[in-house]
C-alpha cells in the first residue's frame, strides 16, 4: 500500500524507530540511572537470598474416628483441612514449638516465617521454614509438625475424657436403677436396662481404644543443600534488565513531559520554519567573534548559515533581524558573526544594535581605526573582523545610561533607505520579554530566530511565532547552537521567575555618596556622549 503522495510508507516505521531510540537516548543519565538501580535491587537480593534456606516437613492428618469402621461419614469428610490448617499456623502450636526450641519469647517470630499448605484431595499438611541457616531451618520445621501432632493429640485426649466422663454418669445412673430393682426380685425392664449398660461399657471402650496420635509424619525436614530462591547468576542478570526497563520508562515520561525542544524536529514544528544551521555555543571566555580563531569549525558553521540565507532571496541583500525568544548570548554571538561571515563575500555589512542595552557590542568587538563608510549613521564604527574584513556597528549606546529599555521602536524608523543592496542586521532585544521589538520585525525582510538546542522551550517558540505572524513579519528561519549543558542549579537560577525575583530585590550594599567637586572639576570641558535617536534621524 502506498502513501497519497505515491511514496512508499512502508520505510517509515525504521524511521520512526531510529527516531524513538535517539529521544530515548538523550537521557542517557536517566538510563544509566535505570540500571544501576536495577543492579543495586540485584544485589540486595543477593545479599537478602544468599544466607535463607528453606526446609520442608510433611504430616498426614488422621481422622479421630475408627478408619475401618464401616458405619458413619467417609474418611476423606471426617477431616476439615482448612480447620486443621489454621490450627497448625495457631499461637498455641506456636508457643509450643517456640517451648521445644528453648526460644519461648521469639513464638511470634518464628511462626511469621512459616508457611503450611494442602494439597488439594489430600489429608497431607506440608510445613516450610525459611531460616538464616540450613540446620536452623530443620530444626524449627520439625518443631512446627511435632508441634502441631503433639497438639492435636491433646485435643483427642481431651475429647475423650470428655466423652468418657458422659458415658460414666450414664452408667452410674443405669447401675443404680438396676441395683435397685434386685432385693424384690427380678422386675420388668430388667434385661433391658442391662442391655444398655452393656451397650455403654462397649462403646466406652471403643472411645478408649481410639488412637490419639493425631497424625503421621510422612516426611521429616532435612538441612537444605544451597540456598533457596535464585541465586546471583539469575538476580543480578535480571536485575540489569529489570533496570533497564525501568530507565526506558523513565526516559520516555521524561521525554513525554519534557518541556525544551531537544530536537531539530521539535524546533521546527514549534516555529513552522526551517532550522538553517546548528551552531557551537557562544564561547566560554566572553568573546563573540569566532572569525580569526585557531577553531576554523566555529567559522565554518557561521559560512553555512549565510550561504544559507543567500539562498532566500528576500534576506540576500535585504534587512534581517536577529531575535532570541528570551534572554541569551547566542543572539549576539549569531549577529556578529553572521555579519563577519557575510563581508567576508564582499558585502558592506551594516549591523545595528537595536536591543537598547548601555553595555553594547563595540565594547566586546575589535575595532578598527578605519572610519564609517559613507550612508550610515553618524556615531558608527568600524569592526576587525580578521581575516573576514571589516563590516560596520551603530546604534550602540542608544539608552541612556542606566537605562535599559529595547530601542527597536526607534531603529525601526533609521531602516537606511539610501542603499538597499547593502546587507543590514538587526540585533532585537528578546521578544517575549520585550515585545516592543514586534515594531521592527514588521519592518524587516525576515526575522531569524535565535535558541539553544536543549534550552529553550517549545511553548517560547510557538509564542513567539504567533507573536511574529500577527505582527506580519516573515520567518527566515532558525540558527541553533548547542547548549552549554547546564545543570539543574544553573537552569533554576537561569530560570524567568528567579530572574525576576532577582531584580527586585534592592542591593544591600549603601550607595557610594558622590565626591565633592572641585573648581578644577568645573573648568573642565566634559564630553557629552552623542543621543543616537538624533543621529540616526539625521542620517535618514
Amino acid at each position: 500500500m502506498t502513501s497519497p503522495a505515491g511514496l512508499d510508507d512502508r520505510y517509515d516505521d525504521p524511521d520512526q524507530l531510529r527516531d524513538q531510540v535517539r529521544l530515548l537516548l538523550r537521557y542517557r543519565a536517566t538510563l544509566v540511572l535505570g540500571v544501576l538501580l536495577g543492579l543495586l535491587g540485584g544485589l540486595l537480593l543477593v545479599v537478602l537470598r544468599a544466607g535463607t534456606y528453606t526446609s520442608a516437613s510433611e504430616v498426614l492428618v488422621r481422622p479421630r474416628t475408627d478408619p475401618f469402621s464401616t458405619f458413619g461419614l467417609a474418611v476423606d469428610n471426617q477431616v476439615s483441612m482448612a480447620t486443621e490448617r489454621q490450627i497448625a499456623l495457631s499461637a498455641t502450636v506456636a508457643d509450643r514449638a517456640a517451648t521445644a526450641l528453648r526460644q519461648p519469647s521469639r513464638a511470634d517470630a518464628l511462626s511469621a516465617d512459616l508457611r503450611v499448605t494442602n494439597a488439594p484431595d489430600t489429608q497431607v499438611l506440608r510445613f516450610e521454614y525459611t531460616g538464616n541457616t540450613a540446620k536452623g531451618a530443620s530444626r524449627v520445621t520439625n518443631a512446627f509438625a511435632e508441634a502441631y501432632l503433639a497438639d492435636r493429640q491433646e485435643r483427642s485426649k481431651s475429647m475423650i475424657r470428655r466423652m468418657s466422663s458422659g458415658l460414666e454418669q450414664q452408667l452410674t445412673a443405669l447401675t443404680k436403677r438396676l441395683n435397685a430393682k434386685k432385693p424384690g426380685g427380678p422386675a420388668p425392664g430388667t434385661a433391658g436396662i442391662q442391655q444398655q449398660i452393656s451397650s455403654l461399657q462397649k462403646r466406652m471402650s471403643d472411645i478408649r481404644a481410639y488412637d490419639t496420635s493425631g497424625g503421621d509424619i510422612v516426611r521429616s525436614a532435612e538441612p537444605a543443600a544451597r540456598p533457596s530462591g535464585p541465586g546471583p547468576g539469575w538476580l543480578i542478570p535480571l536485575g540489569l534488565i529489570a533496570g533497564l526497563a525501568l530507565g526506558i520508562v523513565l526516559a520516555w515520561l521524561r521525554s513525554a513531559l519534557e518541556p525544551r525542544a531537544r530536537s531539530v524536529g521539535e524546533v521546527q514544528g514549534a516555529l513552522s520554519a526551517p532550522v538553517l544551521g546548528i551552531l557551537p555555543a557562544p564561547a566560554a571566555d566572553g568573546e563573540l567573534m569566532e572569525f580569526g580563531r585557531a577553531d576554523a569549525s566555529r567559522a565554518e558553521a557561521y559560512r553555512a548559515l549565510a550561504f544559507r540565507l543567500r539562498g532566500d532571496g528576500r534576506t540576500a541583500t535585504g534587512t534581517l533581524m536577529v531575535v532570541a525568544p528570551k534572554r541569551e548570548r547566542g543572539a549576539e554571538a549569531v549577529a556578529v558573526n553572521l555579519a563577519a561571515a557575510l563581508a567576508e563575500s564582499g558585502d558592506d555589512v551594516l549591523l545595528v544594535d537595536a536591543t537598547g542595552q548601555t553595555s553594547g557590542l563595540s565594547a566586546r568587538l575589535p575595532l578598527s581605526a578605519d572610519a564609517a563608510p559613507d550612508g550610515v549613521p553618524e556615531g558608527a564604527v568600524v569592526v576587525d573582523a580578521g581575516p573576514a574584513g571589516r563590516f560596520t556597528l551603530c546604534g550602540d549606546g542608544r539608552g541612556a545610561p542606566g537605562d535599559d529599555k529595547p530601542a527597536a521602536p526607534t531603529a525601526a524608523r533609521t531602516l537606511p533607505p539610501t542603499d538597499p543592496e547593502r546587507p543590514t542586521l538587526f540585533l532585537g532585544a528578546p521578544l517575549l520579554e520585550h515585545p516592543e521589538g514586534l515594531s521592527l520585525a514588521q519592518r524587516v525582510d525576515g526575522v531569524l530566530v535565535v535558541g539553544a538546542l536543549g534550552d529553550t522551550k517549545r511553548d517560547d517558540l510557538k509564542q513567539l511565532r504567533e507573536l511574529i505572524d500577527c505582527a506580519g513579519g516573515h520567518l527566515a528561519g532558525v540558527a541553533l547552537h548547542n547548549g552549554a549543558g547546564r545543570g539543574l542549579f544553573r537552569r533554576v537560577m537561569d530560570s524567568d521567575r528567579v530572574r525576576r525575583t532577582r531584580k527586585r530585590i534592592p542591593p544591600t550594599t549603601p550607595p557610594v555618596a558622590p565626591a565633592p567637586s572641585t573648581p578644577a572639576d568645573d573648568t573642565v570641558d566634559k564630553p557629552t556622549a552623542p543621543v543616537q535617536d538624533d543621529t540616526l534621524a539625521a542620517s535618514r
